[in-house]
């Protein structure tokens, strides 16, 4: 049996007060989308790890920024400006709560996980790491996390060191102490696979390199919408998540830098809204987090990022967390009985995302059947190149799950793939 998130784990069969207080069908009320017809069938969204839906809460704030405050930020003087610019920095307040940062200046909004990363590798990257140098990321890592090191690398002469996992999809860390030394000038870690659903020991991977004064960058697209984030606990010196997995808008996300970091990197963009003043002799940069916001930014995306966290913080993540790990346990139990079906990452350490290949049926053919059933699953490589070639197959179906999914949807998707076994038998 895998289990999610063991913080929360409890025997089969008992109920908690954290169970009985989660109203699923109550929760499920607040996405329009769910009540859509695919093929003529109910919608089973099963494509979480991609995209979560969005409650209404998240679309009218987006349709009341439209509606009342349409405007730029940190210019006007008007009254739109001014509610603007206090619903899009408010939204930086809700962030550094939900992190639990030190404050707002260590919070960067840019439009994604992945545009955090590459910001950092542009900024501390290109400040830091030189010809020589090494970079320590995992095997599991999403393409986000690889290809703007290697991009680095290419440029400085540093070179990618690679943390390798072992066949149930856990990180090999008994040789870290190692693979951390004096030319390793920082580690991107992912906290938990989008493929493999494994939840890395960050804490642990954090100490170590900070005992050898080496920085550590967390990403943390998948977990931020399934369990709670500290990063004063957990000492990271970056983290990046996007707002579009965390029932927010797309085109939203943050990144967290630690204060005394923010403060000594150069800016990667110019323009507007990241400077104090501009003559063509030259150019003073605005403070953190400001230099590195240049141009008009997604403001509405922003507000419908503050309406998503409130949205969260409202039913609460612990209570999020252990409906997800009932769902977990129960949908592992009821996939594991299907033949022929094999699971890929079956870390004891693990969370919200069915990876799984059929014999003799091909990811995109399952993924095709299964929405004729009106279920929506990713299918292919799920930007994990290196880490699907490590597992030994070209592409996965991936079922993947969130706050609003149930028991019955894990039995249909059970359901649907026996129906495309039995079509290819």
């Amino acid at each position: 049996m895998l289990c999610c998130l063991n913080f929360l784990k409890e025997s089969s069969g008992v109920m908690t007060a954290v169970q009985q207080r989660y109203d699923v069908q109550k929760v499920r009320e607040d996405f329009p989308i769910l009540s859509e017809r695919i093929n003529g069938k109910p919608l089973v969204y099963l494509d979480n790890a991609n995209t979560t839906q969005k409650p209404l809460q998240v679309i009218d704030a987006i349709s009341n920024y439209y509606k009342h405050m349409n405007s730029n930020i940190h210019r006007a003087t008007h009254v739109l400006g001014e509610r603007a610019t206090l619903a899009y920095e408010g939204t930086r307040g809700k962030v550094r709560d939900f992190l639990n940062a030190s404050s707002t200046q260590e919070i960067v909004f840019v439009r994604n996980a992945t545009e955090g990363v590459n910001l950092v590798a542009n900024t501390f990257g290109k400040q830091n790491i030189h010809e020589g140098d090494e970079i320590l990321i995992s095997e599991m890592e999403h393409h986000a996390n690889i290809v703007p090191w290697q991009m680095l690398c290419d440029r400085v002469g540093a070179r990618l060191v690679i943390i390798p996992i072992d066949d149930t999809g856990d990180l090999i860390l008994d040789n870290l102490d190692k693979l951390i030394n004096t030319r390793t000038k920082l580690v991107g870690i992912v906290q938990m696979s989008n493929v493999l659903g494994t939840i890395n020991p960050v804490e642990e991977i954090i100490r170590i390199a900070h005992s050898k004064g080496v920085p550590v960058l967390v990403d943390a697209a998948q977990s931020a919408y399934h369990m709670p984030i500290d990063v004063q606990r957990m000492d990271c010196d970056f983290l990046v998540f996007s707002g579009h997995k965390l029932y927010g808008p797309t085109g939203s996300g943050v990144l967290y830098g630690k204060k005394e970091l923010l403060e000594k990197m150069d800016p990667w963009q110019g323009g507007g809204d990241m400077i104090l003043s501009v003559s063509f002799e030259k150019t003073v940069y605005n403070d953190i987090p400001y230099r590195f916001e240049a141009g008009t930014p997604n403001i509405a995306g922003g507000v419908g990022l503050g309406a998503a966290i409130d949205y969260i913080t409202n039913i609460g993540m612990e209570n999020i967390a252990q409906h997800e790990s009932d769902l977990m346990s129960y949908g592992t139990e009821v996939l594991q009985d299907i033949d022929g079906l094999r699971m890929i990452g079956t870390s004891r350490h693990k969370a919200s995302v069915f990876s799984f290949v059929l014999d003799d049926v091909h990811p995109h053919d399952i993924g095709t059947m299964l929405d004729s059933d009106g279920i929506a699953i990713r299918t292919g490589q799920h930007c994990a190149h290196p880490l699907l070639a490590r597992c030994g197959v070209p592409a996965t179906a991936r079922a993947s799950i969130a706050c609003y999914n149930t028991r019955e949807e894990i039995d249909a998707l059970a359901a649907s793939i026996r129906r495309v076994q039995e079509f290819f038998s």
